[in-house]
């Protein structure tokens, strides 16, 4: 089974309130039972710098929005056996 999870927060790495605990929980428990598990979350500022040296690159570019080109990244790092992506782009998601 394969299953993709995104969220607005995740812990270990963000939490603002409960959906962090369930998104830190439940990817976790279900790749324990052999699911190919990954979890989609941005890439906030607040996110620990021993979290962000561990990131690999996996994507960049730039999109259009309306009248503006916006920077994107996605960077991965693997964490108790589920692969997390952070989407980066700092004009949504520079901010604790």
């Amino acid at each position: 089974m394969k299953v993709l999870f995104v969220a607005s927060e995740a812990v270990p790495f963000i939490k603002t309130g409960g959906l962090a605990d369930v998104m830190g929980a439940l990817p976790k428990a279900l790749a324990k039972k052999g699911a190919d598990v990954r979890l989609v979350i941005p890439k906030y500022s607040g996110i620990a710098d021993a979290v962000k040296e561990k990131m690999k690159t996996v994507v960049t570019g730039t999109v259009n929005l309306s009248w503006r080109q916006l920077y994107y990244g996605v960077e991965a790092v693997e964490q108790d056996g589920v692969t997390v992506y952070f989407i980066d782009n700092e004009w949504y998601f520079k901010r604790d």
